[in-house]
């Protein structure tokens, strides 16, 4: 598989605000339950790229699809963060939503409430094969598979690419999600992509196995590199049904988990295309992964008004 060391990265994939509840212990059903909650800009699609900028890749463009309720804010906060946001404003649906429930005890551990609205819209009317223009990897949100338009979006957008040369890397976004749509549609629609970024839990979903290696394996012989995501385990690197690096985690003192995977993402992304090896890139995901749960929200951290709530 070759790479590319130079070009823009271009991220296909949902912008959303994100509601993020910090609690501390379980919710108290049927009454209060004390929280810090801030409206932050999200959206793994956008997460991805936005990691992607900080990390060092000095062009990462992304196409979402926004309503109008909130399209000027997304668009300045990519902009603030080194992306260049390619927004389609959707005069019907609002910009999606979710809300993290984030628990702020030591696990760090998060439960997505989402209405996607405007993001599950985006189908293949918004894609032209110019946006490949000056582009060396291109990554596709998993998002995208769970919407009749964004599945028909994937399938023009990897014709496209392919006709370029251009490598396509994919996160599958959500095991729950993943289980409603079927492992095997999920495998169907996803050929012809060059890197797969699962999670260990939607790795161990998509093969069927209860071990993250294993899985990364497996799904190497569908995919020509995998790269499993596994928290404070590290990262595991697979190719051609084997794994071929263990990459340790980086230590952190966890306070939102939440855009963690992307952090891993855009770090790897950036570093691919700045002429990495696969594993160096591991490497850097995981740096950038333990940059992210030290603070709140799924952005980078950024300096004056609009800096993510590192402080809250």
């Amino acid at each position: 598989m070759s790479t590319a060391p130079d070009g823009a990265l271009l991220v296909v994939g949902d912008v959303v605000t994100d509601v993020v509840a910090r609690h501390r212990g379980p919710l108290a059903a049927g009454t209060d339950t004390a929280a810090s909650i801030r409206r932050l800009p999200g959206g793994a699609g956008a997460n991805v790229a936005c990691w992607a900028a900080y990390a060092g890749c000095a062009d990462a463009r992304l196409l979402g699809r926004v309503g109008t309720d909130a399209s000027a804010w997304h668009e300045r906060e990519l902009t603030a963060c080194g992306v260049r946001p390619l927004l389609v404003v959707d005069a019907a649906a609002p910009t999606g939503t979710v809300i993290c429930l984030v628990d702020t005890g030591d696990s760090a551990e998060r439960t997505f409430l989402t209405d996607s609205g405007a993001s599950l819209l985006i189908g293949p009317d918004d894609w032209s094969d110019a946006l490949l223009d000056g582009v060396g990897r291109l990554h596709l949100s998993g998002y995208l598979l769970f919407s009749e338009p964004g599945r028909a979006l994937v399938s023009v957008v990897l014709a496209a690419a392919r006709a370029r040369g251009v490598p396509v890397s994919l996160d599958p976004a959500s095991a729950g999600f993943l289980t409603e749509l079927g492992v095997g549609l999920f495998l169907g629609l996803i050929e012809g992509v060059d890197v797969l970024l699962p999670s260990r839990d939607e790795a161990c979903l998509l093969t069927g196995l209860p071990d993250a290696a294993d899985a990364a394996a497996k799904l190497s012989r569908h995919v020509p590199l995998v790269v499993a995501k596994q928290g404070a385990q590290g990262a595991l690197v697979a190719r051609s049904g084997t794994v071929s690096a263990r990459v340790p985690a980086v230590t952190a003192s966890p306070r939102d988990s939440t855009g963690a995977g992307d952090a891993f993402t855009g770090a790897f992304l950036a570093a691919l295309l700045g002429g990495a090896d696969p594993e160096e890139a591991a490497a850097a995901g995981c740096r950038a992964g333990a940059r992210a749960v030290e603070g709140v929200g799924g952005r980078p951290p950024r300096t004056g008004a609009g800096r993510r709530a590192d402080d809250g």
